[in-house]
């Protein structure tokens, strides 16, 4: 298959999943520019009241995400439409946040890349984070939260231990070929 024809096959949105600290920013836009596509950064998406939640330590409800889902999935939409293919960073630590995201493709083609890593690691990342809303404090809360893709979820799961260019490299490969779960 021609490269050309390969890029055809690929979904024009990529969402960059998981627990904070898993290095979604980091990866996804490193992603988006291996991938020549759009960058939208889900979190300057929130509201301020969930800003100021979580700097406060209290974890988002359903009735917080919702109006945040809709924003990345209205915003994501227009990009796509004006700018063509968009790597998107969110948590989307519920099939039913997922299912929403699925909307910012009009054919429901969402790729999601689930970086992920043991509370270890994550927990040691965010301790050496500095200016970031998220307080280590909600991490368990994120684990407790978090379903995995289901394996009728068009997706990868992506280990984040290795350096930062490698998580991005295998995202690209699992993007390519399809990423079907087990």
């Amino acid at each position: 298959m021609s490269p050309e024809a390969a890029d055809r096959a690929l979904p024009c949105v990529v969402v960059v999943m998981g627990v904070s600290s898993t290095g979604k920013t980091q990866v996804g836009t490193r992603l988006s520019r291996r991938l020549g596509w759009g960058f939208v950064e889900g979190d300057d998406l929130h509201p301020e009241a969930n800003i100021a939640k979580m700097a406060a330590g209290t974890p988002l409800t359903d009735d917080d995400r919702w109006p945040w889902l809709r924003a990345i999935v209205t915003h994501v939409r227009a990009a796509v439409e004006r700018d063509g293919p968009v790597v998107v960073t969110c948590s989307a630590l519920r099939r039913s946040y997922r299912d929403v995201l699925r909307g910012a493709d009009p054919d429901g083609e969402v790729f999601f890349v689930h970086l992920h890593g043991t509370f270890t690691l994550l927990a040691e990342r965010m301790g050496r984070r500095e200016g970031h809303f998220m307080p280590p404090a909600l991490l368990q809360s994120q684990f407790e939260t978090l379903e995995p893709l289901d394996p009728d979820e068009t997706g990868a799961l992506v280990d984040v231990t290795p350096p930062v260019h490698e998580v991005a490299e295998q995202a690209e490969r699992e993007i390519r070929r399809g990423g079907q779960l087990a």
